[in-house]
């Protein structure tokens, strides 16, 4: 079958633009596929969501999403339950590895309620959470805060060990809201990978160009990235854009109301 020889502007650059890539800038113009994941690539994506690759990076081609084949309820359903067991005795094995650093360090009993704790897990007297009976949108949510809440302790060895599950448990959700997509960039951001936090905030801000978390994902990255020009750039844009937008009270605002408050004074200081 021909490729179809009618142009339309490609969502990216606003060039005429048929087949599969835009001549001009490079970016997908239909449903494909990262080259280096296989995930989904949105028309006009700079980045894959998935991982972060570049879409135009040398090397690493877009591929066409082929289509998808059904897979049995009851395959998927004890393949999910079999990888958040997994996770779930992960849970349990560095509660007790904190515990026993603990019982060496003091030569007594380390208590179970400061353990759990700094381990931003269950009590090590206790059960570990059933996370193969939560909703994907549960378990994205729970892997979160717990990684954030290790971050915040400066807990630096618990964050790296985590973020593999936490991104896989976002990548295994159907669809990403902007809320989710922020807390996707969040854990690229804080585990060093600032390509992955670009690539969400890019996504949020092509969806709502004004959107505080997309703004604030947007200048955490370029931080990482040392790119100081940008960073302004988003702070800058965050400033303009906050009162109107917090008039909006959306529930991702009040949910991350303290990121914004603090991005909020950095951007003043700045």
């Amino acid at each position: 079958m021909t490729e179809s020889s009618t142009s339309n502007p490609c969502p990216n650059c606003g060039e005429p633009a048929s087949g599969r890539f835009c001549s001009s800038c490079g970016s997908p113009l239909g449903a494909m596929a990262c080259g280096a994941c296989g995930a989904e690539l949105a028309p006009g994506a700079k980045f894959c969501h998935g991982c972060g690759t570049p879409v135009a990076q040398p090397g690493v081609a877009a591929t066409a999403v082929a289509p998808a084949t059904p897979r049995s309820s009851g395959s998927s359903g004890s393949s999910d339950a079999i990888l958040w067991s997994v996770i779930a005795i992960a849970l349990l094995a560095l509660v007790a590895m904190v515990a026993g650093q603990r019982f060496a360090r003091s030569g007594q009993s380390a208590d179970a309620g400061s353990v759990a704790t700094d381990a931003g897990a269950p009590s090590a007297m206790g059960a570990a959470p059933d996370i193969s009976q939560m909703s994907p949108d549960e378990r994205a949510q729970r892997l979160y805060d717990m990684i954030m809440g290790a971050y915040e302790r400066g807990k630096t060895d618990t964050v790296q060990m985590f973020v593999p599950m936490g991104l896989g448990a976002f990548q295994m959700l159907d669809s990403l809201t902007l809320d989710q997509r922020y807390d996707l960039g969040r854990l690229g951001e804080v585990s060093g990978n600032p390509e992955l936090a670009a690539a969400e905030a890019d996504t949020i801000l092509k969806r709502h160009p004004n959107h505080l978390l997309g703004l604030i994902l947007a200048a955490q990255a370029a931080h990482s990235s040392k790119n100081t020009a940008a960073e302004r750039r988003y702070l800058d844009r965050l400033l303009k854009a906050a009162p109107a937008e917090q008039a909006k009270q959306l529930p991702e605002y009040q949910s991350h109301e303290n990121d914004i408050t603090a991005a909020l004074e950095q951007a003043r200081k700045h």
